[in-house]
């Protein structure tokens, strides 16, 4: 097995390219982009091995698969990042519990929140700061505008 892969040595690093770049693409998901600047370089050295362009010998697909998966690496990473940061979908907020009215049990402000049940859970109930305002008194009525895990966000109705 080794004496084959020693004397076809495009075709192993065409290979351990692809499995690479599926491995990058399947499992990690696209995310980390190291397992695919490898996989590019390893194919560009399989390639250039079997048009004769580089010799064929462990010293130099090793040498050629760490320079190229290098320059990929500096090439691509600036506009992969981009392409990435582009395509983070903005979080809408969705939920039942968004425009539920009630009233202050006690006042809260931007730096003291309070609390207040609901459905048999006590929630932290915390002054939105898209409010426009500093504070509000008990007995006031409220919606909530957005939530977190626990954590309701309200503005005066």
């Amino acid at each position: 097995m080794l004496e084959y892969i020693h004397s076809h040595q495009a075709g192993f690093w065409i290979a351990l390219g692809f499995i690479l770049l599926a491995l990058e693409v399947l499992v990690m998901g696209f995310s980390t982009l190291v397992m695919f600047f490898a996989g590019l370089g390893a194919v560009t050295t399989g390639v250039l091995m079997q048009f004769g362009l580089i010799p064929t010998g462990w010293i130099s697909g090793i040498a050629s698969f760490g320079i190229f998966t290098g320059a990929y690496g500096v090439l691509l990473w600036k506009p992969f990042q981009r392409i990435q940061a582009n395509s983070t979908p903005q979080q809408v907020q969705t939920s039942d519990l968004i425009g539920l009215e009630f009233v202050l049990e006690q006042d809260i402000s931007l730096t003291q929140p309070g609390s207040t049940k609901y459905s048999g859970i006590t929630w932290k109930v915390e002054l939105d700061r898209d409010a426009g305002m500093d504070s509000l008194p008990s007995a006031t009525r409220v919606v909530v505008c957005s939530l977190d895990a626990g954590i309701f966000r309200v503005k005066p109705v």
